[in-house]
């Protein structure tokens, strides 16, 4: 088979389509506009955002799962109560981790771990997918939704702790006489620069479908 047909009928495969859509297409930031309160807050340090894009993949993933394999049983009418059931769950594993194996980070974090449930990217994904869909797709959905949001905290941080305290994932990056910008460590200065990022990539999106 040639390269580029292989190539071809790679992308077309259900499988990397569902993978593909949380990355691009219905990125849960830029195309959905969910998780933002958290990207607000957490984002002025690097580790931070790597640690809570982390944890919330994690979550999406095994929630999607389980919702998955739970979908024939889960009554219609509690169908919200057993998702925060589920995805409560994980997020408690989560919050456990951090405190035994990174404590800084999650002091640092506060309570915003434990808000990962009240995220609109993990009941979205087990109401829009998971609980119509096989286990396999589901996982990779959550997958797929989990790093899409990750890389945009990611970005998020690396502006703002560079430009906030002249840091990067606690070294020093900027030169000694560099003024920290504090609004970029604040809510507001994350609000403008989300609005930046929104902008960016829905102007890229758009010239993409044109």
């Amino acid at each position: 088979m040639p390269k580029k047909q292989f190539k071809r009928s790679f992308k077309q495969t259900k499988w990397f389509k569902v993978f593909s859509a949380g990355l691009w297409q219905d990125h849960p930031t830029f195309c959905m506009v969910l998780g933002i309160c958290s990207m607000l807050a957490i984002t002025n340090r690097l580790d931070n955002a790597i640690a809570m894009g982390m944890g919330v993949t994690f979550c999406t993933v095994c929630g999607s799962l389980f919702v998955s394999l739970l979908r024939n049983v889960i009554p219609s009418r509690v169908r919200m109560l057993a998702y925060m059931t589920i995805i409560a769950t994980f997020v408690i594993c989560v919050d456990r981790f951090l405190k035994a194996y990174f404590p800084p980070i999650s002091e640092s974090m506060g309570p915003y771990v434990g808000l990962i449930i009240t995220n609109c990217i993990l009941m979205g994904r087990a109401e829009a997918f998971a609980i119509k869909n096989g286990p396999l797709l589901s996982s990779l959905d959550g997958l797929g939704c989990g790093l899409g949001y990750t890389f945009m905290l990611v970005l998020m941080a690396i502006v703002r702790e560079t430009i906030g305290f002249g840091t990067l994932l606690g070294h020093r990056v900027m030169p000694g006489n560099w003024t920290n910008w504090v609004v970029m460590t604040i809510a507001p200065g994350a609000f403008f620069l989300l609005g930046t990022y929104l902008w960016i990539f829905r102007t890229m999106a758009n010239k993409t479908e044109s």
